[in-house]
């Protein structure tokens, strides 16, 4: 690649990610509006996952709720990654899969926020997360099956061992990825700027690892989902003015597991986003601790919430699991540049 070749392809990246930012922040002030006027109050859920009462989580956050907080602002992300991508990056081995992946897993999202907001808000406010997992599980098959199949992905990568033939293992590895990454970027969801930030991180390094690929068209979609997610954090850095919603944090998750597969580097995720897997993996360990012990090992979960529960304010969390991501994003990426042969 030419010098003049690289100064293109980073123009090229950063006009996406500069007009994603443009425009989510044209559109939040429409969503605003709208949001307000239409009371899309994010409800606050007063069971855990295994059905007894959330006391600990209640108590933490019943006074934010007071202030009824907007959710489904992952509409404004979703609309504005699209609307760049169709008119600038619009590739058919490049962005149409990862663009599958937004639109289809922030449709479920979409309808569980619906379900919020309108439901009664007793219990589990939502679609229930059996429902949730199911659907997720099935856009994760056909994008499985698309890969394999249609595409013919069957090989790993393992950084500095080299790529590996796994054959139709490919399908079950896929779907692991994708509902697993969709999952816990939802998980992470729960304090103000937190999933936002951390999003940006990750999507960021992928792009730097596509780059170095010479996969413009994914490099230039990862930095339109930074250019979004940057717009939608600046306003729900604390106190935030809105929440994402499943919306957001489900079409997020599953494109960036999406990018993940396409750029060979399913090994990276865990280390670029290590504080997903962190904050997902404290929520199953509660779960079975609750039911193969019947007790706790967090206060309550995820880790976030156990460290609120413990007295750290919340912008002190936010901030020093942005600096983890920061740092494992940093690590991810020498990772899979230097092990890339």
């Amino acid at each position: 690649m030419t010098e003049q070749q690289l100064i293109q392809n980073f123009t090229f990246i950063l006009i996406q990610a500069s007009l994603a930012f443009g425009v989510a922040i044209v559109l939040t002030p429409i969503y605003t509006f709208f949001a307000f006027r239409l009371q899309l109050w994010k409800k606050i859920r007063e069971t855990t996952t295994t059905g007894e009462k959330a006391k600990v989580f209640t108590s933490l956050h019943a006074e934010k709720h007071k202030r009824n907080i907007p959710t489904m602002a992952g509409v404004v992300m979703v609309i504005a990654i699209t609307i760049v991508t169709v008119l600038l990056n619009l590739s058919r081995s490049q962005t149409y899969l990862p663009i599958f992946g937004l639109l289809a897993a922030g449709s479920i999202g979409l309808l569980d926020d619906i379900i919020n907001i309108r439901g009664s808000g007793k219990g589990v406010a939502g679609l229930k997360s059996t429902i949730k997992f199911l659907l997720i599980l099935l856009i994760a098959v056909a994008g499985a099956l698309y890969f394999y199949f249609k595409l013919n992905y069957s090989v790993i990568h393992i950084p500095a061992i080299g790529n590996f033939e796994i054959g139709i293992l490919y399908i079950p590895l896929f779907i692991l990825v994708i509902v697993s990454t969709a999952n816990a970027v939802n998980i992470t969801d729960g304090l103000d700027g937190l999933s936002g930030g951390l999003l940006s991180i990750a999507f960021g390094a992928f792009a730097i690892i596509a780059l170095a690929q010479g996969h413009i068209g994914i490099a230039g979609f990862c930095m339109a989902t930074v250019g979004a997610v940057l717009a939608y954090t600046w306003f729900n850095i604390f106190p935030a003015r809105f929440f994402m919603g499943d919306v957001g944090s489900f079409a997020l998750g599953t494109a960036l597991g999406v990018i993940a597969m396409l750029t060979n580097s399913v090994f990276v995720l865990p280390i670029i986003g290590l504080v997903f897997v962190a904050e997902a993996g404290s929520s199953v360990v509660q779960i079975l601790s609750k039911k193969i012990f019947k007790r706790k090992i967090f206060i309550s979960a995820p880790l976030h919430h156990h460290l609120e529960a413990t007295g750290w304010p919340e912008t002190k969390i936010t901030m020093r699991f942005w600096v983890i991501g920061v740092v494992c994003a940093g690590i991810g990426v020498m990772i899979g540049l230097v092990g890339g042969g």
